[in-house]
């Protein structure tokens, strides 16, 4: 399985050259098996994949896109859905220039949205979270959301339920750091995200210098310092 893409932003690394390849099993009690149970249904997408979901049931979109990207035109096709659309780049650091990183506010109301679904969809709902590739900010994003539905299943089951529906992920660090404390799960998402990186870099490592050079080092450092 490979993965390529401009060096950056972890959804551009994380382009796969076979979509069809069998993922590396996930860690331990990553593993997806048959997933948690959730109020709604996921589902995360990039943009080019928009296009085949038109007739998916989506009730809620989360939107994530670069500042000064246009709206994506498949949503003129989509039936009628409510939706957030938040616009950062794909960064962990603050200071790159040309980058707005993700915020405290955004992730505040990534989370209210989420709870805005719990009560709307009275079970009948599905959750679409896109971001350009699919990759990083939807991942982490959809990680905050299941870790708020379900404050019972353990860091690990959360992002396994991520894994599952999209078995490329590699979410993006600050998005869960300021999630998991606005959660109040003291970290135990960013232990899970450790061993999320550390499989994936473990059948790709060379990953490892990418990720260094496009100023994502901090997730690889997460990989290597966090142990099962």
């Amino acid at each position: 399985m490979l993965w390529r893409g401009k060096v950056g932003s972890a959804e551009n690394w994380f382009m796969r050259a076979d979509r069809d390849a069998n993922p590396a099993t996930p860690e331990g009690s990553l593993a997806g098996g048959s997933g948690l149970h959730l109020p709604f249904g996921i589902t995360v997408c990039g943009i080019e994949e928009l296009g085949e979901l038109f007739a998916a049931g989506i009730s809620h979109v989360l939107s994530i896109l670069d500042p000064g990207w246009p709206v994506p035109e498949a949503f003129s096709s989509f039936g009628e859905h409510r939706k957030l659309e938040v616009r950062f780049h794909d960064v962990i650091e603050d200071g790159i220039a040309g980058m707005r990183p993700p915020g405290a506010d955004d992730v505040a109301r990534i989370l209210a949205f989420g709870r805005d679904l719990v009560g709307e969809s009275d079970g009948m709902g599905h959750l679409l979270v896109h971001c350009h590739a699919g990759v990083s900010r939807s991942t982490a994003s959809m990680g905050l959301i299941i870790a708020q539905a379900r404050p019972d299943a353990t860091a690990p089951a959360v992002l396994g339920e991520v894994l599952r529906v999209r078995p490329q992920a590699w979410p993006n660090l600050r998005i869960l750091e300021m999630g998991d404390a606005q959660l109040g799960r003291r970290g135990t998402l960013i232990d899970a995200a450790g061993a999320l990186y550390r499989r994936h870099l473990a059948s790709q490592p060379e990953l490892a210098a990418g990720m260094r050079a496009g100023g994502r080092g901090r997730e690889v450092t997460v990989a290597e310092a966090r142990r099962p």
